[in-house]
């Protein structure tokens, strides 16, 4: 009688358990939002969601008849944002902001790629590259 090592037998079983998980895929930033069309809009952040594989912030937009219209804006993932100097305790639901964003190419009127969010106080943070600060793509 053969024996077969018990390691191969675990191997060959942690491979056919992987393969039948499917695994998310990443899009391209520049697949689902337009960086050579931005969008302002001042508004009141509702919620933010700090996990990965992107960050969000959830705000409401009120328009000149009082109108009240939420609006999700994304953002990086929470390591290279962290790495890049933005944290999510920088942001508190109820601030008041100014939110400059991507528009999404597929036309969804309330969704963004954050750009900058400049707060009452006049300070700014920057979201993506270092040339897109300085208005270059």
């Amino acid at each position: 009688m053969i024996r077969k090592p018990l390691g191969a037998l675990a191997a060959v079983a942690l491979v056919l358990l992987f393969s039948a998980i499917p695994l998310p895929a990443h899009h391209s930033v520049t697949a689902e939002f337009d960086s050579s069309k931005s969008f302002t809009v001042k508004a009141t952040i509702t919620k933010i969601e700090w996990v990965n594989p992107h960050t969000y912030i959830y705000a409401d937009v009120k328009d000149e008849n009082g109108v009240v219209t939420p609006y999700s804006f994304e953002g990086g993932p929470p390591g290279a944002l962290r790495r890049s100097g933005v944290l999510k305790t920088m942001f508190n639901v109820g601030d008041l902001v100014t939110i400059e964003a991507y528009i999404a190419k597929d036309g969804s009127k309330h969704l963004g790629l954050l750009h900058a969010v400049r707060f009452a106080d006049g300070h700014q943070i920057l979201f993506g590259r270092a040339e897109d600060s300085e208005g270059k793509n």
